[in-house]
C-alpha cells in the first residue's frame, strides 16, 4: 500500500467511506447519521458486507468541496478510531480510489482490481 496521505480539498466532490465491523456498527451508524443531520450530506446504506472495492462493511458519505473544510475535521475527530477513506469523484474510478485517495485513520487495501479492464 501507498504512503498514506491526508484529505486535502483540490476537488470539487468527495466520497467517504467509513469502515466499521459487528463490533462498531451501532457506532458507524450514529456517526454516519450525525453527519446527514449536522451537514445535511447525501448519506448511503450502512452495508454489512464489503461492496465494491471496499474490503470491510461501509456506509458512503457524499459530499463536496463547500463542505469539505467543515466536514472532514469533525469527522476526523469523531470517528472514535475508525478508518474513513476520502476520494474524490473525477469520473475516473480507478484514479479516485488510487491517486484522489485520502485516509483518516489506518488505511485499508483496496480491491481495485474491479476498476481494471479484464
Amino acid at each position: 500500500m501507498n504512503k498514506l496521505k491526508s484529505p486535502v480539498n483540490i476537488h470539487d466532490n468527495y466520497h467517504a467511506h467509513v469502515y466499521f465491523e459487528q463490533e462498531t456498527l451501532e457506532f458507524a451508524r450514529v456517526l454516519c447519521q450525525q453527519a446527514n443531520d449536522l451537514f445535511t450530506l447525501q448519506v448511503g446504506r450502512v452495508h454489512q458486507k464489503p461492496i465494491g472495492p471496499h474490503p470491510k462493511w461501509s456506509c458512503q458519505i457524499t459530499f463536496s468541496s463547500t463542505d469539505f473544510e467543515q466536514f472532514i475535521p469533525w469527522l476526523d475527530e469523531n470517528r472514535q478510531g475508525l478508518s474513513v477513506l476520502v476520494h474524490a469523484l473525477t469520473g475516473d474510478n480507478l484514479q479516485d480510489h488510487t491517486e484522489f485517495a485520502y485516509w483518516l485513520g489506518s488505511g485499508v487495501e483496496l480491491n481495485i482490481d474491479i476498476f481494471r479492464p479484464s
